[in-house]
């Protein structure tokens, strides 16, 4: 069957389409199409990508905070995407940049208190899973607009959950009853779990690189953390064919979290400094 087109001048103009029968290729077969397992394994491997694994343990939160910038500054000397899973050492509850320390004092009984270097609301640490990413400003993932960024992210997070059987959705977008709280109400593309806000996520982006800080509140999830932390790896690798690469913290770097941690996230000038 043809398309049945013809060439016919165009109205108002001299010009002649193309668009005849003999112009019309016959449909290709499907055939010509396949491809071989082989060639496409390597096809795969050319469009992979690697990013870096940092297993960390519990650290305090000023430590925390100092070690996500830290990473945040080595961004750009490298091309490679960074995840970090971690906990904290004592319960704790961060808030963002832009907040008032007097108010997110009388809000959470929670301490210490440690201002974020990104933005967002109150987060509290007492039983939440936390992650970071960076993105060095050569990666895609760092031009994306805001909230495009946090679509992105937590439509992985909620790819992971459903690996384990654990269905979670995104949020379309409701007023919050309680500003400044990260975890209390939900907004557009939050991820939620039984009608409840568990996910969510702050973002700092410099010259140097792209920061997100997220956080897990499982709450009555059935499901363990270490498998969530597979789940997420092994669907970074089926969505974007990112191979994962272990991340060593020299003795440099961690100099430079402790001065920093004992210099900045510490001290009162930058905790109470809104």
């Amino acid at each position: 069957m043809t398309l049945g087109l013809h060439a016919r001048r165009l109205r108002g103009t001299g010009a002649r389409t193309f668009l005849s029968d003999k112009n019309v290729r016959a449909p290709v077969p499907f055939s010509e199409f396949q491809i071989s397992a082989e060639r496409l394994t390597i096809w795969k491997d050319c469009m992979a990508e690697t990013w870096h694994l940092l297993q960390g343990g519990p650290r305090a939160a000023a430590a925390n905070m100092a070690l996500d910038e830290a990473l945040l500054w080595l961004a750009a000397r490298g091309d490679q995407p960074l995840l970090r899973f971690y906990s904290w050492n004592e319960p704790a509850a961060s808030f963002g940049y832009f907040q008032k320390f007097a108010e997110i004092s009388r809000t959470t009984p929670l301490r210490p208190l440690v201002r974020r270097p990104t933005g967002g609301g109150l987060v509290p640490h007492d039983s939440d899973w936390t992650y970071s990413l960076i993105f060095p400003p050569s990666h895609p993932w760092y031009s994306l607009q805001a909230v495009q960024s946090y679509q992105r992210l937590h439509e992985w997070l909620r790819a992971s959950f459903a690996r384990l059987g654990t269905p979670t959705e995104l949020s379309p977008g409701t007023p919050k009853e309680v500003p400044g709280q990260c975890f209390v109400g939900s907004e557009k593309f939050d991820l939620l779990g039984q009608g409840q806000k568990i996910a969510g996520a702050a973002q700092r982006r410099t010259r140097t690189g792209l920061l997100i800080q997220g956080s897990i509140q499982p709450g009555k999830l059935r499901t363990a953390k270490a498998d969530w932390q597979n789940a997420l790896c092994e669907e970074a690798h089926a969505r974007w064919s990112v191979n994962w690469a272990a991340f060593e913290i020299t003795s440099d770097l961690e100099q430079i979290v402790e001065r920093l941690a004992r210099e900045k996230y510490s001290q009162d000038y930058y905790t109470r400094k809104r």
